[in-house]
């Protein structure tokens, strides 16, 4: 059986790919890689994970992704986002390669971005993924895959923005949500989903894969609060202009006709999914 390498199976995507696995994809063998297992900035351990592996794909989730630890620290976002990224193109060159990106490559100022509209990246981390994007696709045979906030249970417990809400209310905080900050958050099963759909259906190039509805972060936070009422969630509106951090991208939503169309099943929105979902974890 062909075999498949997920990097950043410790995260929030990563582990979802690796358990849907034996759903979705049962003829291939997977490893999930951990950040404690390799570190993947380290050549020659990876050098010798692709000689003793030999992949026949690779789905990189693996990132730094904390946009202010980015913003703090650049070369260290660019030699995990970027450096990373390339020398797993060159590994794995003659195989395929996933690419998980992000929404925030744009700028937000029209929002419903699509496939073909240019980036603009605003902060340290959209930029690092950006020029990631370009390396992968620098190879026909390899996959981006840009995707929005994504909800669900990570083996940490703190990696997906429903995860932080909750710990936030444990702590007794009050969470201020953007009521002008718009994105289209999916639960991260159908992210696994749809990679493993467009990876058996051999495509590559570049998709959005997010859900179909455009929600604001604290449209979000209603929704989460009202799953876990037993938290005494407490929230209030705030807008992006009083935010004096990098600057944020307002409406980062994207248009996943293109890959709606390879896929056999909807990209679910948010609230969709917990209304079909009542009793599972978020």
């Amino acid at each position: 059986m062909p075999t498949a390498l997920v990097t950043g199976a410790g995260g929030l995507i990563g582990s979802y790919i690796v358990r849907e696995a034996a759903r979705y994809a049962p003829g291939w063998v997977v490893h999930g890689l951990t950040r404690a297992e390799v570190d993947l900035t380290d050549t020659d351990a990876v050098r010798h994970l692709f000689s003793t592996l030999k992949p026949d794909l690779v789905i990189h989730c693996a990132a730094l992704t904390n946009t202010l630890a980015c913003e703090a620290d650049p070369l260290k976002a660019r030699r995990v986002n970027v450096e990373v990224t390339a020398r797993l193109c060159e590994l794995a060159a003659h195989a395929r390669l996933v690419f998980m990106s992000t929404d925030l490559v744009f700028d937000g100022r029209h929002g419903n971005y699509t496939e073909t509209d240019p980036v603009n990246p605003l902060c340290v981390y959209a930029q690092t993924k950006a020029e990631a994007e370009q390396l992968v696709l620098a190879n026909p045979l390899h996959l981006v895959v840009r995707t929005s906030l994504n909800a669900g249970v990570s083996p940490t417990g703190d990696r997906s923005f429903t995860e932080k809400m909750r710990l936030a209310w444990r702590r007794g905080e009050t969470l201020r949500l953007f009521t002008d900050e718009f994105r289209c958050p999916i639960h991260a099963s159908l992210t696994a989903r749809a990679i493993w759909e467009l990876v058996q259906k051999g495509a590559t190039g570049l998709f959005h894969v997010a859900g179909n509805q455009k929600l604001s972060r604290w449209q979000l936070g209603t929704l989460v609060a009202a799953r876990c009422p037993e938290l005494n969630p407490k929230l209030e509106p705030a807008s992006v202009n009083e935010w004096d951090g990098p600057t944020r991208a307002p409406d980062t939503s994207l248009d996943c006709t293109k890959a709606q169309g390879v896929l056999s099943f909807p990209l679910l929105g948010f609230e969709q999914w917990l209304q079909l979902h009542p009793t599972e974890p978020v």
